[in-house]
């Protein structure tokens, strides 16, 4: 081995941690012999080839190393709104249903009811609905074994009409899909108003002589509905809405003498709150059947 082989394997070992940094270098005897080659002719410049991979790769390592800096992700939302399926502003609701009662074990209240009402917004709506009880309404069997096996009567009451102002409010609206083909749009509502009520005793106590006619009573109501869209003017929906009023009921009492026949001695002395909750079920039809949306420029 010469002098210069000598001097090129110092050269690696002390050059050697700079080395063992590059991207897994491998040096051969050629590559060797090519620097002793380059040493022996006087070659400064390209002789020192591991000096030069060296830098190289060192340089190579930077570059691979050298941060880039944050990436910033740019995301654009995008929305879709729907327009609103039905539009119930400045639109006529005339909805035609059937009333059943669902609190009174004694005696049901049937009802044919009508109702109609204007939208003046999207959401809020002011109206009247009529209800017709009178020929409709039956006595279950319930309260005649009562009196019958234990002596006591229970008083009930007959409904002949319902006339009342409410207040609509819609706070949910939303659709769903049924059988994943048909979508329907539904909205929730609240309503609630104040009128009058006909009513009358019916005479169970002491029915040979005792006679009620009907009467008229101040009622408030409220309730809670749910309406089903088939059309952009026609729907269904169910309600359950509840009529109160101060009822004027029959005296468990008779009077004896001719207290008896005084209509005075007839009635309880103080009027009891008497609630009819009610179920409806109907349809809803809006007028006109067509409109268009006016959207902003």
């Amino acid at each position: 081995m010469t002098i210069a082989s000598i001097a090129a394997w110092t050269w690696v070992a002390a050059t050697w941690p700079d080395v063992a940094r590059a991207q897994d270098m491998v040096f051969t005897e050629e590559d060797v012999e090519a620097a002793e080659q380059g040493q022996q002719q006087g070659d400064t410049s390209g002789g020192d080839v591991i000096g030069e991979l060296t830098q190289g790769g060192t340089a190579a390592t930077g570059a691979a190393e050298a941060p880039t800096g944050p990436i910033t992700e740019t995301r654009e939302e995008i929305y879709a709104v729907q327009q609103i399926y039905a539009l119930r502003i400045n639109r006529v609701e005339l909805a035609p249903s059937a009333g059943f009662t669902v609190n009174d074990p004694y005696v049901s209240h049937p009802a044919a009811a009508l109702g109609l009402n204007y939208w003046w917004t999207n959401v809020l709506a002011v109206g009247v609905n009529f209800l017709w009880y009178q020929g409709l309404e039956n006595e279950s069997d319930l309260g005649f074994h009562v009196r019958r096996s234990t002596r006591l009567a229970v008083p009930i009451t007959e409904y002949q009409l319902g006339a009342h102002l409410n207040f609509t409010y819609v706070p949910l609206y939303g659709k769903f899909a049924m059988f994943n083909e048909y979508i329907f749009q539904w909205d929730a509502y609240v309503v609630g108003g104040v009128g009058m009520m006909r009513t009358r005793p019916v005479p169970i106590v002491d029915p040979q002589v005792r006679r009620f006619e009907f009467d008229w009573r101040i009622a408030f109501n409220a309730g809670l509905g749910l309406r089903i869209f088939l059309t952009r003017f026609l729907a269904v929906f169910a309600e359950l809405r509840d009529y109160a009023y101060l009822e004027r009921l029959e005296n468990l009492e008779v009077a004896l003498g001719e207290d008896r026949n005084d209509p005075e001695t007839w009635l309880a002395e103080s009027p009891s709150l008497t609630n009819n909750v009610t179920a409806h079920v109907g349809i809803t039809l809006f007028v006109p059947f067509r409109f268009e949306y006016r959207l902003p420029k």
